[in-house]
């Protein structure tokens, strides 16, 4: 577990946004999909990795903010355990 302690404290601020992001789109997602968990967990991971290298890409080109590609990869890897959480809260 020492290599938890290793990660910047930015990339766990990413990581915590991206699962609450996961929850929410995973639960729209089966709302939007109902009986097509597999569509519905597909479109929600698309919606997620636009979102979180999209806003690395606002950063980029605006000038606010600070790109780095391994935030997006932290809300990614957040957004697929909040993605998770949701589809079984769904399912509970």
């Amino acid at each position: 577990m020492n290599f938890l302690k290793k990660i910047a404290p930015d990339k766990w601020k990413h990581f915590i946004v991206g699962i609450g992001m996961g929850i929410v789109l995973e639960v729209a997602a089966m709302l939007l999909f109902p009986g097509q968990p597999l569509i519905a967990s597909l479109a929600a991971l698309s919606v997620v990795i636009v979102i979180s290298y999209g806003f690395e890409l606002f950063s980029l080109v605006t000038g606010r903010g600070h790109y780095d590609v391994m935030d997006a990869v932290a809300s990614i890897i957040g957004g697929m355990l909040g993605m998770v959480a949701g589809g079984a809260g769904f399912y509970i």
